[in-house]
């Protein structure tokens, strides 16, 4: 099954969704108090993390030397007192000489070595597991390329986004009620409790999970949009707020700016993989196989566009 193109551009979006808000500095008087504001939501979204240095990558990469990177995106549903589970997997990789960006999609019942827990399992129970890390780790060996860092969205608390920016508008390519909201196709407004609504929705989708990864797309898409707006800017301070409780991430400040400078070409050209796999079930559990040969071809495309030997 081939994904809607025309979500290749939110995949881009939701790479830079942090970064993009760098636009606000731009504009107008609210210039430098915006920055700083920014700057403050930053602080917030870091959240450091400790790993050992990765045998893929002995040296960290350099923004500043314009080195092609990759970005583990983590879609957690995290509630009070549970960690949850990562239900969106996304690797971006980005490439600033050849200025593109690949984007790979990972089921999240992809059946794989479990880093730190030598069994194998679905892949999204890494991070239920040993949360950011091991979740790092266990892409990292499954993709055999090294993972620079991650952004993490709690997929939960973004309605508190959505509503930040008063409400978002999506385009819906597939007609459903989900907890006694409709959503017909085409282009519709969401409220927050909506959105929530709109995003989680799986098993009425003939797609399963790569629909409901399109649909979160779709309200990250519209969240960017909106917050780039003219008309939030006076609604910033909620924005950055939003932001800063519902996004982790181990980028800097610093670095997300040399990423806007440097490597904003490379969202203009962006690829999406796909990966290939049959469904089966072993000793009664439902999981996504991928068979050898098309994990390495995954493999060599990836570590090309990271240019590694």
């Amino acid at each position: 099954m081939k994904p809607n193109k025309n979500n290749k551009w939110s995949f881009g979006l939701k790479m830079l969704g942090v970064i993009i808000l760098v636009l606000f500095i731009a504009v107008g008087g609210y210039a430098f108090y915006v920055y700083n504001s920014l700057s403050q939501a930053v602080d917030t979204m870091q959240e450091p993390i400790e790993r050992e240095k990765s045998e893929k990558r002995p040296e960290p990469v350099t923004l500043e030397q314009k080195q092609p990177f990759s970005v583990l995106l983590l879609g957690v549903d995290e509630r009070e007192g549970d960690r949850g589970r990562s239900d969106t997997m996304i690797v971006v990789t980005v490439n600033p000489d050849t200025k593109t960006t690949k984007m790979l999609s990972i089921p999240r019942d992809t059946r794989t070595e479990i880093i730190g827990k030598d069994f194998e399992d679905k892949i999204n129970h890494a991070y239920a597991f040993g949360g950011v890390e091991m979740s790092m780790d266990t892409v990292e060996n499954f993709l055999d390329i090294p993972i620079d860092y991650y952004m993490k969205i709690n997929m939960e608390g973004f309605k508190d986004i959505v509503e930040a920016v008063d409400g978002i508008t999506v385009q819906n390519d597939l007609d459903f009620t989900y907890e006694g909201d409709y959503f017909p196709k085409g282009d519709i407004h969401l409220n927050a409790d909506e959105a929530l609504n709109y995003s989680r929705m799986r098993y009425e989708d003939p797609r399963g999970d790569f629909g409901r990864q399109s649909r979160q797309r779709e309200i990250i898409k519209g969240v960017i949009k909106k917050g780039a707006s003219f008309s939030s800017l006076t609604r910033f301070d909620e924005i950055f707020d939003a932001l800063g409780k519902n996004i982790k991430t181990n980028i800097k400040f610093d670095e997300m700016v040399d990423i806007q400078t440097n490597y904003k070409e490379s969202a203009e050209s962006i690829q999406q993989l796909e990966i290939s796999g049959k469904g089966a079930k072993i000793d009664g559990i439902y999981y996504f196989i991928v068979a050898d040969e098309e994990k390495q071809k995954l493999q060599q495309t990836l570590k090309e566009h990271l240019e590694l030997k």
